[in-house]
Order: C-alpha cells, then structure tokens, then sequence
C-alpha cells in the first residue's frame, strides 16, 4: 500500500496552487538579511563536484557563481553576504536596504539591522501576481540569468520551482548561518541535498 503525503491546494483565479512557503505576516520587499538555498532540478550536479573539502566549479558552475555576484548591480538595494555554490544548490545570505525602509525602523523590535518578525504598520504585504523590488523577483531574476547562459552549454539545465528561505532574526542565527555556508563543502558528504 502506498502513503500519498497530502498537499493543500488553493484556488488562485481559478487554478489550483500549491500553498507558499513564505511566512504570510511579512513583506519580503522589506530591509532583512534571508538566508537562501536554491536546487537546481532532480538534484542535478551542474555546478562541479568536492574535492578535498573544496568545491570545484564547472563551467556552469562559474555562471552560477557570476551571476550570484551580479545580482546588486540588478538591484542596487541588494548587499550580498556569505555564499557558496554547491554542486547542486547555491546557498546565500542576501541583505535587502532599502533606504525607504530606514525611516520605519523604529517599529523594529530587535537591533543590529536584523529582522523582527513583528507585523509591520503601514507596509504593504506581497500578494499575488507580478511582484518586484522583493525577494521572490531577486532569486527570479538570478535564476534566469543562470539558466539563460547555462542552456547555451547545455540545453537541459533547470532549477527546482521554489526556493527555501530564511528570516535572519538576530547575531547568533546570522553567525551560525555564515558557518554553515562556509563549511558547507567539507561537509557534503553528510549534506540533506547530496545525491
């Protein structure tokens, strides 16, 4: 007999959706450093493979890693921590500062430019349909580029749709997050995504 894990699923203009994963009481267009991880699809090793504890980038690789590093001069509101990209995933700290938001900061409860997940008076919540100056459309739009440059060498390259985030709430969830990602490589082997 088989298990079915059951999935709830929306309408959303007359389609069925699958529920999103983001936290629903917050903005991603607001100032917060996230934690990212984005796979590629079926866990495919396009971007190189660890060896002795390092990684090795393959040609795609190396566009994964270009296009990480360019992502600011698409959003200029975007600073860019911590990364590494992995054989088959990219993990990244991404910062978003806007100077809009700064003024609203007083209502933050925690310091350090690090996220509270207080609701927010005032902000304008994501909804559906075409968003932009948010988190959503900068992993977007870095997917694209990958995929765009990455199909000219070879044409099957594809992401995983989603991509898994991760609120950074204050100093020691940012340290034990950049140790993660910096020793992610000697620790592959080990890794829930290694295949």
């Amino acid at each position: 007999m088989r298990l079915y894990k059951i999935i709830k699923l929306e309408k959303f203009q007359d389609k069925y959706r699958i529920q999103s994963s983001r936290l629903p009481i917050w903005d991603y267009g607001s100032n917060a450093a996230y934690f990212v991880t984005i796979c590629t699809k079926d866990r495919i090793c396009w971007f190189g493979k660890i060896q002795d504890t390092k990684m090795v980038l393959s040609e795609i690789g190396e566009i994964a890693n270009k296009c990480w590093l360019e992502i600011n001069q698409h959003f200029p509101f975007v600073n860019l921590d911590a990364y590494i990209v992995m054989p088959n995933h990219i993990h990244g700290i991404v910062l978003i500062e806007k100077p809009e938001y700064k003024q609203n900061k007083i209502n933050l409860v925690e310091t350090q430019d690090f996220a509270s997940l207080q609701r927010q008076p005032n902000s304008h919540f994501n909804k559906f349909g075409p968003q932009s100056k948010n988190l959503a459309s900068i992993i977007r739009g870095f997917k694209i580029g990958v995929s765009n440059r990455a199909r000219l060498l070879h044409p099957n390259f594809s992401w995983q749709p989603r991509f898994h985030d991760h609120i950074i709430r204050n100093e020691t969830d940012y340290n034990r997050i950049c140790d993660y990602i910096l020793n992610n490589p000697a620790r592959w082997f080990f890794d829930s995504l290694y295949v």
